[in-house]
């Protein structure tokens, strides 16, 4: 009969080229979009496109110049938007907006692409998460006290030149390829380590005590309780970080497609609840309303797909 540390070499000797297969595949779109980023960023074209959106920022209550927060999350990630939060004198309501919007959609390519790859719609997942986002910065601009009254000054576009190349590129390029490397780095050990654990749990029974604790909590949500651990995961690392476990639990077919999508419309919404929470709550957010805000919404759209007969339907299948 195979021992304990048997058992934990041989899990770890199955789920190694999974995880390293998954992190290749990730290092590459990640590469990929930022490299483009950090292009726009160079050549201006990143500055440009936040001016000529930050006229609807208003609907939000928030000043123009919070469009850079936003869409450098949106096509970056978290900590790009909270570089950028840093840089501005926003008063905690505005923050709690902007926090609420940026955590329900950035990385929006990468993220997307991973819930794809689960077999969910990558236009689906980029259309859902964006109107939800803008969706809530609106009804939360409506509802928290405090709403201003006025309109903020903005920057005329037409002062901002398309492209205004930046003078230093290779101290740019290298502090770029720095943080590329430094992400590389984490990349690799947690999606690798998040993998062995899974498969651990899994085969020391671990897998359905956790399923069975919150499957209340996740009744509230409309998901399906064998979706408990992939939620966990989600809610702690990301959507990111957790793909190799996502892609390892449909492989093994421990749960359907079906309920694969109504996970990836919960998520999508509402996930990396940890980290990313603390960053926008060390910014001057209110934590507990950017939670609160996205988990309602999350709850609405799952049960709204689910009492609409959508669950096997894939709209935008691309």
């Amino acid at each position: 009969m195979e021992d304990v540390s048997g058992k934990i070499k041989r899990t770890i000797r199955k789920a190694t080229p999974r995880a390293f297969k998954t992190i290749w595949w990730i290092f590459k779109i990640t590469a990929s979009v930022s490299f483009v980023m950090f292009m726009l960023k160079w050549a201006g074209i990143l500055k440009w496109i936040s001016v000529a959106v930050s006229p609807a920022f208003l609907m939000f209550g928030l000043p123009g110049e919070a469009a850079l927060a936003y869409v450098s999350g949106f096509f970056i990630n978290v900590y790009s938007c909270v570089a950028v939060i840093s840089t501005l004198e926003l008063s905690a309501r505005e923050i709690t907006i902007l926090g609420t919007m940026s955590l329900a959609a950035h990385a929006m390519i990468l993220e997307s692409a991973v819930q794809k790859k689960t077999g969910t719609s990558f236009s689906y997942c980029f259309l859902l998460r964006t109107a939800s986002s803008l969706s809530m910065g609106i009804v939360l601009n409506l509802i928290l006290p405090g709403r201003p009254m006025y309109v903020r000054n903005l920057t005329p576009l037409s002062d901002i030149p398309f492209i205004d190349i930046q003078p230093d590129f290779l101290p740019m390029f290298t502090d770029w390829a720095l943080g590329l490397a430094k992400l590389t780095g984490w990349m690799i050990c947690l999606i690798w380590l998040l993998n062995v654990v899974q498969r651990l749990l899994y085969e020391f029974g671990v897998i359905e005590r956790i399923s069975r604790f919150f499957k209340p909590l996740l009744t509230f949500f409309g998901l399906p309780h064998n979706t408990s651990f992939l939620w966990i995961i989600a809610n702690i690392v990301g959507l990111s970080y957790g793909s190799a476990v996502m892609l390892d639990e449909l492989e093994r077919e421990t749960i359907t497609q079906h309920d694969i999508d109504l996970l990836n419309t919960h998520i999508g919404i509402s996930h990396s609840n940890f980290e990313d929470l603390l960053l926008m709550s060390a910014c001057g957010g209110i934590w507990y309303i950017i939670l609160l805000t996205r988990w309602i919404m999350a709850a609405i759209l799952v049960w709204g797909r689910r009492l609409l007969g959508y669950s096997d339907y894939q709209p935008f299948n691309l």
